[in-house]
């Protein structure tokens, strides 16, 4: 297989279950972490290896190196792995997601951005969603008719804080996540929400309904429900582990303990609340959003930059928020017909909030 983004979590999981189902693994890729990616190559013996910058080529101990995004691209049209697992962080995800979609390999998809920008030009028919909350609804839908899916959150590093404080917080702050460890730009997006606002985007283009709604779950124990046409919910639940929904993207068919099940007596109650908009004020965008789901790449671009912006001590909780919704107000008549506009628009976006901070 093909891992783009080995040194992440999803990365170093995947890792994990390639070792224990004896999956050779080809391509390996990090941006920077270059000593973790040479234990990595001692390991596993991938026959390329890709990181971000040339700067960093030297140091990798492999005779067969590339860099940047075309070395990205260059390996999955190179390596013979008909798998491609795509874990790679933000709008640098979408062409190794179109590359591999291309070439007719099988995505394994953890990059949400991918579809959140492009997904009304990507055949969702090759990919395996890995994702607590996505895998959940695949796993609960049994071809029955649908009234509703229900993704839970977290609630993120800000859910019991007094709402008049969260305006000033600060990145260290909103990296502090409650219940997992992930990297920095998906636990900032956890915070402010944004990170639910891309998995509804992606359960729409993933399975075809707009019907689509998100609760708070703090234990992060429910992973996602359906209300079927019927009237009766079913619920999704397993433990906080990444290794699960990994392992049936790669594989389809999982017949062995991955996790240890849930002891609900030991959990003790569950508690589920709505998403506060007042707590959350970029959770406003979730019904335009749904209505036109193009606009997606205008919340990612105007995301990417303000939360760059946010990890730089630059500015704060509170202006990343306002300045994500400005943004999005701006560009409200914006709807990309082809993926050549995904790029272009991107770029636009950037390129006028870039002005506004000069």
């Amino acid at each position: 297989m093909i891992i783009l983004g080995s040194t992440g979590s999803i990365g170093k999981n995947t890792l994990l279950i390639a070792k224990d189902y004896e999956q050779k693994v080809e391509v390996l890729t990090t941006f920077q972490n270059v000593e973790l990616l040479n234990k990595q190559i001692a390991e596993f013996s991938p026959k390329i290896v890709v990181v971000g910058k040339e700067e960093f080529v030297k140091k990798v101990n492999h005779e067969r190196v590339y860099f940047g995004e075309n070395g990205i691209l260059r390996a999955i049209e190179e390596a013979k792995s008909e798998v491609v697992v795509n874990a790679l962080v933000g709008f640098s995800g979408l062409k190794p997601t179109l590359k591999t979609l291309e070439l007719g390999k099988k995505l394994a998809l953890a990059n949400k951005e991918s579809l959140v920008n492009a997904g009304k030009f990507i055949d969702t028919s090759k990919i395996a969603p890995i994702d607590s909350e996505h895998f959940a609804l695949w796993y609960l839908l049994n071809n029955r008719k649908i009234s509703k899916m229900i993704l839970t959150a977290s609630g993120g590093a800000f859910r019991d804080w007094e709402i008049s404080k969260i305006q000033n917080a600060t990145s260290s702050e909103a990296l502090n996540h409650p219940n997992w460890k992930m990297g920095k730009k998906i636990t900032v997006d956890s915070a402010s929400m944004v990170n639910k606002l891309f998995e509804v985007l992606e359960a729409h283009w993933l399975f075809g309904t707009k019907n689509i709604d998100a609760m708070i779950e703090k234990k992060s124990i429910f992973h996602g429900m359906i209300e079927f046409a019927d009237g009766s919910t079913t619920a999704h639940i397993s433990g906080t582990d990444m290794k699960l929904p990994i392992a049936y993207a790669l594989f389809g068919k999982i017949e062995k303990e991955i996790l240890k099940p849930v002891n609900l007596l030991k959990m003790g109650t569950f508690h589920f609340s709505e998403i506060s908009k007042e707590r959350y004020p970029l959770w406003n965008l979730k019904d335009e959003l749904l209505k036109n789901p193009e606009k997606g790449a205008i919340l990612n671009s105007a995301n990417d930059f303000f939360v760059k912006m946010f990890l730089e001590n630059r500015i704060s909780f509170g202006e990343m928020s306002s300045g994500i919704l400005d943004c999005f107000d701006n560009f409200e008549n914006r709807k990309p017909k082809s993926i050549d506009e995904v790029f272009q628009l991107d770029s636009e976006i950037k390129s006028a909030i870039q002005q506004k901070f000069q």
